[in-house]
């Protein structure tokens, strides 16, 4: 490495898979800790990076996904070129993607082989799917450490670090209350409906989680108000515990630290679903036509529920069959059930005396936890 040893990683286009990145961060650190990481990275994602506490500092990609946009990464190129990086590591498999570093003359450039990326990288990697099957894995593996097998480390693990001061902020903001137990749902899923539970089963483990002493909290962008609003409108508790819709109303950076504020959360396979599992948040993580061996929720507190039907994963947009029985067939009660024992002690305390009252009343002795 150069004298100063600084690295500059460029960074991944989704949410969660930007949570996912700081696994090599840290494997990075823990190899060269007086090494200073920087993060070329869509906009959007700086209030992601700046809870990561291994990365200096956010460079913007001013470019919309998908554009090529040669001569804004020449300029942008000879602009790192005076931070005298020793190396770059490239996580998208993509050409334009390797072309900063290069433009910006950085000696030592790492990444998968790609679009054919051969000279724009002259430290390449062939990428073996079937020995690396999760996407963390392959992001770690360019740290040049020994190649992962099995469960990621807890060293490893994203943990991002909420603001406090934000997250307090954010309760006079917007008049929220943490009087009884928050479970927050995340019912958006950027890459498509097929990767959507019902708005209907949210609404209704909503009510029965009203019923049993919490609140609710919907969180996503502005284009997941309509099935935040769905879910309201379909829950009848809201007089005695409230239902909040705060799709929309919050950056990207809010929602981790009101997140840090919950005692629990219900998601899709979604980035907020990897930014909960990064705050350790106890979880039932919702997958349809995804694959949870591929990106599962890197938290040991998170449950995942998936049907494995012989058409899943089929990684669609939208379901082929037109059905999504994949997820249509995980029944709100069933989530109930995985999300009690999550709940019970701790910030969950008035949940668990509530369910174990309505349990003895039922006659049984208790809640049973998931097995799974």
């Amino acid at each position: 490495m150069a004298a100063d040893g600084n690295l500059l990683v460029v960074g991944p286009s989704w949410v969660g898979d930007m949570i996912m990145a700081q696994s090599l961060f840290m494997a990075l650190k823990a190899q060269h800790p007086e090494a200073s990481i920087d993060v070329l990275a869509p906009e959007w994602s700086l209030p992601i990076l700046q809870r990561m506490p291994q990365v200096r500092q956010g460079w913007v990609l001013p470019l919309k996904h998908g554009e090529v946009g040669f001569a804004k990464r020449w300029h942008l190129g000879r602009q790192l070129a005076k931070q005298g990086y020793a190396q770059a590591i490239v996580l998208p498999g993509s050409l334009k993607s390797a072309l900063v570093p290069w433009f910006a003359g950085i000696p030592k450039r790492t990444g998968f082989v790609g679009e054919m990326r051969y000279g724009l990288l002259n430290d390449w990697r062939r990428l073996d799917k079937k020995a690396l099957p999760m996407t963390v894995q392959r992001f770690v593996a360019l740290a040049g450490a020994q190649p992962l097998a099995g469960p990621l480390p807890e060293s490893l693990r994203p943990k991002l670090k909420a603001d406090a001061a934000n997250a307090a902020h954010l309760l006079e903001k917007l008049g929220l209350k943490t009087d009884k137990p928050v479970v927050a749902f995340m019912p958006g899923a950027e890459y498509g409906p097929a990767k959507q539970w019902p708005a209907a089963h949210f609404a209704q483990l909503a009510k029965d989680l009203c019923a049993s002493g919490a609140q609710v909290w919907i969180l996503g962008s502005a284009k997941d108000r309509a099935v935040g609003e769905a879910i309201v409108a379909n829950e009848t508790s809201v007089s005695t515990a409230p239902v909040m819709n705060l799709c929309g109303l919050t950056e990207l950076g809010d929602c981790v630290d009101l997140l840090s504020l919950c005692s629990a959360a219900v998601s899709n396979d979604s980035g907020l679903m990897h930014v909960a599992a990064a705050l350790d948040l106890p979880m039932v993580a919702l997958y349809g036509s995804s694959n949870p061996e591929h990106t599962p929720p890197l938290s040991a507190n998170a449950k995942v529920f998936y049907m494995g039907l012989p058409c899943s994963p089929c990684f669609e947009r939208q379901c082929p069959l037109g059905h999504t029985h994949c997820l249509v067939h995980i029944q709100p009660q069933s989530v109930f059930e995985r999300l009690m024992p999550l709940l019970i002690g701790g910030h969950g305390k008035t949940i668990g005396q509530t369910l174990e009252t309505r349990a003895l009343k039922n006659g049984k002795s208790g809640v049973e936890k998931d097995g799974s």
